[in-house]
């Protein structure tokens, strides 16, 4: 069980104190299911857990087509009882969240051998009947991760103590909850205070709490986000994963929504080097990263007028490996601001600056 105790204060003035509790205990090992999918794009969660939490990830499961590999050895759903496997998380997250019907009938053997499933999918297990009537019968648990809590109230906009930096991006799985969790990592380990806020389900999966904040009704978002990361003491930073972008013609308005709520101090980009197109939308460019610069900026200016930009984490792993050096040091050099790939260099460069600057 998580408790979270989250104050605010709510728009009539009155000092209030909101406590909610959610379970998101999930049973290791996990076996992570990627369906039938071929677009290594729609495979964050999966690889997600299995870059963050290794040790609690038995093996993942295709279905004849898919084309993912997560890295981890291929289990048949036999196979997985054998080796223990306790949860069957769904590791695909589709632009729409929907499950496919196709999948019901795996999903349903895995129900039926008593392992629970965990979904962060807009679509709920417990909503689905024979789901239901079998997880009763099996014990099977059925988790829905992108649930949102009740009772979010509508953002106050008002100062918050402590501080706070948001991952914002050019676009969708850019590198956006990868960032956060390095730079937590990094500042912690410079001895700075500092807490990853996890605002989506994969970042839910791997840190045990948050809010998923694409499930929360619109003119509740920036309340979540407030909630999120409460007052705190002076020298504390909150570390915001972000959502979607402001230039995703899908999902800017729970980018904008976040943003507003988060009231950051500091912004960091993130972008994938080789990417020039909206991920599910191949009418729409990706921006030019001086122009996602000025567009973030000047949204976040409403809530929080000190706003600055503490570095771009740059996802690299498409470049040439002997380009990556000399494409971040000629970033940096162009937007006169640390620049690093997260996953290969670390978040010193960034992490620093926010320590030595904000």
């Amino acid at each position: 069980m998580i408790l979270i105790e989250l104050p605010f204060d709510r728009s009539i003035g009155d000092r209030a104190k909101l406590t909610l509790q959610k379970t998101v205990k999930l049973e290791a090992p996990y076996l992570i299911f990627n369906g039938d999918i071929d677009d290594e794009s729609y495979s964050k969660t999966g690889r997600g857990i299995v870059d963050w939490c290794p040790d609690r990830v038995a093996g993942q499961m295709r279905l004849p087509g898919g084309t993912i590999d997560i890295g981890v050895p291929e289990l048949s759903l036999a196979q997985a009882v054998e080796k223990g496997v306790r949860s069957f998380i769904i590791g695909i997250t589709p632009i729409g969240g929907q499950l496919p019907v196709h999948w019901f009938p795996v999903v349903m053997e895995a129900i039926e051998a008593g392992i629970d499933i965990v979904s962060g999918l807009h679509s709920r297990l417990v909503d689905i009947p024979e789901f239901a009537v079998a997880a009763k019968r099996s014990g099977s648990r059925l988790i829905d991760i992108r649930v949102p809590p009740a009772g979010i109230p509508v953002g106050t906009g008002k100062k918050r103590s402590g501080k706070r930096v948001l991952m914002v991006g050019t676009d969708c799985a850019v590198g956006k909850k990868y960032s956060a969790l390095a730079l937590t990592r990094t500042l912690s380990g410079l001895g700075v205070k500092a807490t990853f806020r996890a605002t989506g389900q994969t970042g839910i999966m791997i840190a045990g709490t948050g809010i998923a904040v694409d499930a929360v009704v619109v003119d509740f978002i920036s309340g979540a986000a407030e909630m999120l990361s409460p007052d705190n003491d002076n020298d504390h930073w909150d570390v915001i994963e972000g959502q979607g972008s402001l230039f995703n013609p899908g999902y800017a308005a729970v980018s904008l929504g976040l943003m507003h709520g988060s009231q950051a101090d500091a912004l960091v980009i993130c972008h994938e080097a080789t990417l020039t197109q909206i991920l599910g939308w191949p009418d729409y460019s990706i921006p030019s990263l001086s122009e996602c610069m000025e567009a973030n900026l000047r949204m976040a200016l409403l809530t929080n007028p000190d706003v600055r930009i503490a570095g771009l984490s740059i996802n690299t792993s498409k470049l040439p490996v002997d380009e990556r050096a000399q494409y971040l040091a000629d970033l940096s050099r162009e937007m006169e601001l640390p620049c690093s790939d997260p996953m290969v260099d670390g978040s010193q460069v960034i992490a620093e600056n926010i320590r030595d600057t904000f």
